[in-house]
């Protein structure tokens, strides 16, 4: 009979392939239930002949795919004893089941004694990791095998391959009758098998640790040399030592960078075999590869979790980038331009133009709480909520702000908020209505040069229930020009200096006769030169309106 077995980096499992379809997934009704997240609620599914001995494998559209042998599986194969199977990214392994007590790496739990072993060593894994003595130079398979284990560093093979193989290799160094790495669950209660070798063809019984083994290798990172658990009379009460005749025993840590990955672990019943130091530091010579290669999967799964990560985030960009208008909506007698550059892929500040059903034009510039995709979610929502009001037949200022402020309060978290400046420029003259929702007082500025502050007229929009706004209006004249922006602006920094208020002001008065494009240019110079080469921490927005002749 056929068996799958593997492992997700956290738990192992181990089925029983009867005659018949198994389904495998996420889902917990699956035959074969895997809970890891690029593993789909329905994944796969393994078809067994009435025989037991000849298997079908079928992905079932998941998501990440499934693979044997490396080979991504698109249509029904057919899968042997032995070969990988990986679903999404777990590993597992089709064992055959007369074999699998000495091949596979099926979900074990080593039993955990209260037992301290008295006639034991417990060095630390530096000590442990110190130089071979110079009789290992005598032992050409000692050599050839650190040779082979060396070069698995640079194969790319799935986790459990890897592991098998390096128990086979070790194995030709060390004499064993058990061999196993074992993993350590994250609250420490359990030690599974993660791939075990049984060099002498029999399992001479199951795994019985003490809890104080596990915990020197675990928590004080300490290996172990165990001359002869029978000279130990609380040790060998054990029932699985006695029965399994185990003469000696080693354990060394697999970890880095401090961090306890699993344990490398060989026993023996051959009084002939029995450890000592030496055999302690050739252990953990072989542990110490093994662990830089668990490493290695460890950072190739962060790396590609990362990608994943920068993948969608460029597509968050260029969604965002797309929802904000590239041209304001012409106007007669006004000349607007917007600006924008963000420190994140994704940002919070946002700015809107539209010309309303009756002629008027309405612009805005807000400013989310908090940075990076929750901002820019929250960003997407005030837009939309204000875009849907705009095709009322009469939109009226200060109903659209309570609307989308209410809005904002009801479906986001406390803290979620916005600063808000929005006016609208009348059809047919130079008056211009606004409500400044807590955001930086824009800029007024008059073609004499004389300039006022549009200070707050009420709070941030999101904040506080029964919220009230102040609606104002202002005149201008040709030359006059509203200068509406984030506080990216004020705020960029250099060696704790900030641009400031102040720079802003003059920078904008004494631009105030060109363009509205040519303002906002020369204001971002300005703040690019004295940033140098600082990082920005925040998004920069900019809108001008500009009143010009007809």
């Amino acid at each position: 009979m056929l068996k799958l077995v593997g492992t997700d980096g956290r738990r192992f499992y181990s089925w029983a392939l009867t005659p018949g379809r198994h389904s495998i997934g996420r889902s917990p009704d699956r035959d074969c239930s895997i809970w890891d997240n690029t593993v789909s609620r329905r994944h796969a599914e393994i078809e067994v002949d009435d025989s037991g001995d000849v298997c079908y494998l079928a992905d079932l559209g998941s998501h990440n795919g499934t693979q044997v042998n490396g080979v991504v599986v698109t249509e029904r194969v057919q899968v042997k004893s032995r070969d990988a199977i990986v679903f999404g990214s777990t590993e597992f392994k089709l064992a055959d089941t007369e074999n699998a007590e000495n091949e596979s790496v099926e979900r074990t739990t080593a039993r955990l004694s209260d037992h301290d072993p008295q006639n034991s060593v417990f060095l630390s894994i530096n000590e442990a990791l110190q130089p071979l003595p110079t009789k290992a130079a005598d032992q050409p398979e000692l050599l050839s095998t650190l040779f082979e284990m060396a070069k698995m560093l640079a194969l790319h093979e799935p986790k459990e391959v890897m592991l098998q193989r390096s128990l086979g290799l070790i194995s030709s160094a060390i004499q064993a009758e058990r061999l196993a790495v074992l993993f350590v669950s994250e609250d420490q209660s359990e030690v599974y098998t993660a791939a075990s070798l049984l060099p002498g063809g029999r399992d001479p019984g199951a795994f019985t640790l003490s809890r104080t083994i596990v915990n020197e290798i675990v928590n004080n990172k300490n290996s172990i040399l165990i001359a002869d658990p029978l000279d130990d009379p609380r040790f060998a009460a054990q029932q699985s030592i006695i029965m399994s005749q185990m003469k000696s025993a080693i354990a060394v840590p697999l970890f880095d960078e401090g961090k306890v990955l699993g344990i490398l672990y060989a026993d023996t019943t051959n009084p002939g075999h029995r450890y000592d130091s030496y055999h302690l530091r050739v252990l953990a010579t072989f542990g110490n590869i093994i662990a830089s290669r668990l490493l290695n999967y460890a950072l190739l799964a962060e790396r590609e979790e990362k990608h994943v990560i920068e993948v969608e985030l460029r597509r968050a960009s260029a969604i965002q980038k797309k929802l904000l208008i590239d041209c304001p909506p012409d106007m007669p007698g006004w000349d607007i331009c917007a600006f924008q550059e963000q420190s994140r892929s994704v940002g919070g500040d946002l700015y809107d133009f539209k010309r309303l059903p009756d002629g008027r034009l309405l612009f805005m510039v807000a400013d989310v709480s908090g940075k990076g995709m929750g901002a820019a979610l929250l960003m997407s929502n005030i837009l939309a909520s204000f875009r849907i009001l705009y095709e009322s037949k009469r939109f009226d200022l200060m109903m659209a702000v309570q609307r989308v402020s209410e809005q904002l309060l009801k479906y986001s978290d406390p803290g979620d908020f916005a600063t808000l400046f929005v006016g609208l420029i009348e059809s047919d003259g130079a008056r211009v209505e606004y409500i400044n929702a807590g955001h930086n007082p824009p800029l007024l500025v008059k073609a004499d040069g004389t300039h006022q502050s549009l200070e707050a007229s009420g709070i941030m929009i999101g904040a506080f229930d029964g919220a009230d706004w102040v609606r104002q209006t202002v005149e201008l004249t040709p030359g006059d020009l509203i200068f509406v922006f984030s506080d990216g602006v004020t705020e960029a920094e250099r060696d704790d200096e900030q641009y400031g208020e102040q720079r802003t002001e003059q920078m904008v008065i004494n631009a105030r006769d060109k363009s509205s494009a040519e303002i906002v240019g020369c204001l971002m110079k300005d703040v690019n030169a004295f940033m140098g080469d600082a990082p920005r921490s925040d998004d920069i927005t900019i809108l001008t309106v500009k009143r010009v002749s007809m």
